[in-house]
């Protein structure tokens, strides 16, 4: 079997001209990164295409390939004739070089050029790290300069970010010997700034620069909040994203196309790509599939009670990808022995499916269908107890092949989710916005994570009666937890009952328009692993790039 870069680099990539009149496109619509990439600067459009969300259950840490099912269901719909456009997020370089590898989908079922992607990309993710870091400057900067603001050095929240996973730089101590004020200062990674959760939810260029305005940087010795506007910063950050929130246009191996902008992670962030790209894909194409980081439970939630309340959107279907392996781990069975079959560890593991099935039906409203990622090692007795159970479960399972054949290994599942997207449906919220933080907390907790609710830190308390006395109590809620688990305990598999999820601490995101509950011991900033991606990954002679997956 061919590596996935090896995969990549035996396509033949139309030019992007090609892939932007399959959308409609004139030569004044896009402005070109060489041949086979595109920024886009489109109008907003009355046009509405049918809404795809891709998302899936508690994952293994290598993920159970959300993204590679989402280009291939794609090609599959387009296969059968129909306009369709992707509508996903950019790779973070913490993945890239860490344990999950690239996310630009996998075997035959990838976006290209997948090094590109990958990597560098059109530069938004720089853009976007640059744009928070000259606020942090400017922020040290003014109180080095006088502090004409008179902020409190030691109520400062904002942070630098890197799009790197680097664990050495959690807590670091800045201003020492006298370049400005010494003081502890905490690294997140690119994709959990407030700068990239704002590109990603901003509607223009005007409401970009008003968001990026409202970051809270920190209080001043009254106890007051200051804002990123009230160190004149916006602009200057505005000017270096001017270019990044438009979003980015290529392709399928298949030639489908494919708009990538934006990624924050979905169990620190809100883990959507941007409402810029979204929109302008449905307003392009008469079907659009999109996806959500990470299980139901957090990338579906935030999309579905963040995003489509600040986009006005809402999904036709629904669809929750899994794997047998992964179904058989949350059963208990030993990681090494998950290609042998396992009938008792598949069916204890199954509830973990049937709730995320029953989020989405009894909670939000929407259609669902399962789509099961399939490996060469799973049995026909456990696809058929994973049919039949799914099946009593109220929803269609499809076993897809989209690794090994593209998007002919997706053309069962266009079928399926083109005919639940038929359904008439309206989109239900798990919390209501005007209710107090901390219901809304305990409702997701409740109604999606299956617990009997939240237990808040004394410090958490005291931040939310502060954010909602200084008016920010109707604002959605994004709760940071470990992706593992439907708790905020990773080691707590399959439908665990009765769990406490316990919220630390308290974020007010002005900028993003939403507040962060941290729960658990979730990190901001990643960490690399014994054996990180990293070491696999090199240049040969030619310049060509290898290793990367």
């Amino acid at each position: 079997m061919l590596t996935d870069i090896e995969i990549a680099k035996q396509c033949k990539m139309r030019d992007i001209g090609e892939i932007a009149a399959k959308l409609g496109l004139t030569e004044e619509q896009f402005e070109r990164y060489g041949k086979y990439k595109a920024k886009l600067d489109v109008p907003a459009s009355a046009r509405q295409g049918k809404l795809i969300l891709v998302t899936a259950i508690n994952p293994t840490a290598s993920g159970e390939g959300k993204t590679t099912v989402s280009i291939g269901l794609a090609d599959g719909m387009a296969r059968s004739g129909k306009k369709v456009c992707l509508a996903l997020r950019e790779p973070s370089l913490g993945p890239v070089f860490g344990i999950k590898g690239g996310a630009a989908g996998g075997g035959y079922a990838q976006i290209v050029p997948m090094e590109d992607i990958n990597l560098h990309f059109t530069g938004d993710l720089h853009a976007i790290t640059a744009a928070n870091n000259l606020l942090a400057a400017m922020l040290d900067n003014h109180i080095f300069r006088g502090n004409e603001l008179d902020i409190d050095p030691d109520k400062i929240y904002f942070r630098r970010c890197l799009d790197m996973n680097d664990r050495a730089l959690r807590n670091v101590t800045v201003g020492q010997r006298g370049e400005g004020v010494e003081r502890e200062e905490h690294f997140e990674i690119t994709a959990a700034s407030e700068v990239m959760a704002i590109l990603c939810l901003a509607t223009s260029l005007s409401d970009l620069k008003r968001r990026l305005g409202n970051i809270i940087v920190g209080e001043n010795r009254k106890g007051e909040y200051v804002f990123a506007r009230d160190l004149q910063a916006e602009g200057a950050m505005c000017s270096l994203l001017k270019d990044a929130i438009k979003p980015n246009l290529v392709q399928t191996l298949e030639g489908t196309p494919a708009v990538v902008h934006g990624g924050p992670f979905a169990n620190i962030a809100h883990g959507c790509n941007s409402v810029l790209a979204t929109k302008t894909a449905l307003g392009l194409a008469d079907w659009v599939v999109t996806e959500a980081g990470f299980g139901a439970d957090l990338g579906a939630e935030k999309f579905l009670d963040t995003k489509c309340r600040v986009a006005g959107i809402q999904p036709d279907c629904v669809v929750i990808v899994a794997t047998v392996k992964a179904l058989k781990l949350h059963g208990g069975a030993d990681k090494a022995h998950l290609a042998e079959e396992d009938i008792s560890a598949l069916k204890k593991g199954l509830p973990n499916l049937f709730k995320h099935i029953e989020n989405i039906k009894n909670v939000y409203g929407k259609p669902v269908v399962v789509a099961m990622n399939r490996f060469a090692s799973d049995t026909p007795a456990e696809i058929e107890t994973v049919m039949k159970s799914v099946a009593e479960a109220g929803a269609e399972a499809v076993f897809t092949d989209v690794f090994l054949k593209g998007g002919a290994g997706g053309e069962e599942l266009a079928r399926a989710v083109c005919r639940a997207a038929e359904q008439k449906s309206e989109l239900r919220f798990s919390y209501d916005l005007n209710d107090p933080i901390e219901k809304k907390i305990e409702d997701v907790v409740k109604n999606v994570y299956g617990g009997k609710g939240a237990e808040f830190s004394e410090e958490a308390k005291q931040k939310i009666a502060e954010a909602e006395a200084r008016g920010y109590g109707k604002l959605p809620v994004i709760i940071a937890k470990t992706q593992y688990s439907l708790s905020d305990d990773a080691k707590l598999l399959a439908r665990p009952e009765g769990f406490t999820v316990h919220v630390r601490d308290i974020i007010v995101k002005g900028g993003a328009e939403f507040i962060v509950a941290v729960a658990g011991s979730i990190m901001l900033m990643p960490g690399l692993g014994k054996h990180p991606a990293a070491e696999h990954i090199d240049v040969d002679e030619s310049g060509e790039i290898v290793g990367l997956s």
